[in-house]
C-alpha cells in the first residue's frame, strides 16, 4: 500500500479529504506522514487525529534546511509519494528530482490559466465564465506539470469571492483523492506533459 506524505500551509480541508477517503476505503493508501511549514489548523487537526507530524517554521530557518529535515522524516517513515494540499512553498528542484512522477498538487484553476498564488480572485477579476480545479504532478515550474485531472466550475453573475472560493473547494475535495488513487493504484501512464489513465 502506497504511504503518502501530504504537506499543509492552511486550514487543511483537502488534508481531511484526504484522510476521510482512507478512511472510507476508496483510496488505498496510508497517510504516513503530515509536514507544515508554518503554524497552522491543518497541523492541530492531524495532531488530534493521531497523525504523525513534522512542524518546522520555513520562516525561521529557510527553506533548504526545512526541506533536509523532510527529507529525513519522509525517509524514516518509508513515504512513496508527497501530496502538496494547500502548501504555499515551491519546493526546490533538488527535492522534485528525488520525488519524480510521485509529487502530486491540487490548484484551484483549470491550468494553464491563473498558476500561482490567489488563483480564485485571478479568475474573478479576469472576469472568465468558468474557471476550475486541477490536480498535476510537480515538476520544476510553478504549477506547471502534467496534468492528472480537471473539471470546470462556472462563475455565477455577482457570485463573491468566499462563494465561489466554497464551490471551488468542494470539487478539490473530489478530485484530489481521486488523483491519488489512481497514483497509488499504478494507473497513471505519464507520456511527456500526457498523462494517460490506464484501465484497473
Amino acid at each position: 500500500m502506497m504511504r503518502l506524505a501530504v504537506l499543509v500551509s492552511g486550514r487543511g480541508t483537502n488534508l481531511m479529504a484526504v484522510h476521510g477517503a482512507i478512511g472510507a476505503g476508496t483510496l488505498p493508501a496510508a497517510l504516513a506522514l503530515v509536514a507544515a511549514d508554518r503554524e497552522a489548523p491543518a497541523l492541530r487537526w492531524a495532531e488530534a487525529q493521531g497523525l504523525e507530524t513534522f512542524f518546522a517554521d520555513a520562516r525561521q530557518i529557510g527553506m533548504p534546511a526545512w526541506e533536509r529535515e523532510l527529507v529525513a522524516r519522509l525517509e524514516r517513515a518509508q513515504v512513496d509519494a508527497v501530496v502538496l494540499a494547500g502548501f504555499l512553498r515551491i519546493l526546490s528542484p533538488d527535492f522534485v528530482d528525488r520525488f519524480t512522477g510521485r509529487i502530486v498538487n491540487v490548484h484551484p484553476s483549470l491550468l494553464p490559466s491563473f498558476p500561482g498564488l490567489d488563483a480564485i480572485g485571478q479568475a474573478l477579476r479576469y472576469g472568465v465564465r468558468v474557471t476550475g480545479v486541477t490536480v498535476h504532478f510537480v515538476d520544476h515550474g510553478l504549477d506547471a506539470g502534467p496534468i492528472i485531472l480537471q473539471e470546470a466550475v462556472a462563475l455565477h453573475p455577482g457570485e463573491s469571492p468566499e462563494e465561489l472560493e466554497t464551490r471551488v473547494h468542494a470539487v478539490e475535495h473530489r478530485l484530489l483523492p481521486k488523483a491519488v488513487g489512481l497514483l497509488a493504484l499504478g494507473r497513471l501512464d505519464v507520456q511527456g506533459r500526457i498523462v494517460h489513465i490506464t484501465e484497473g
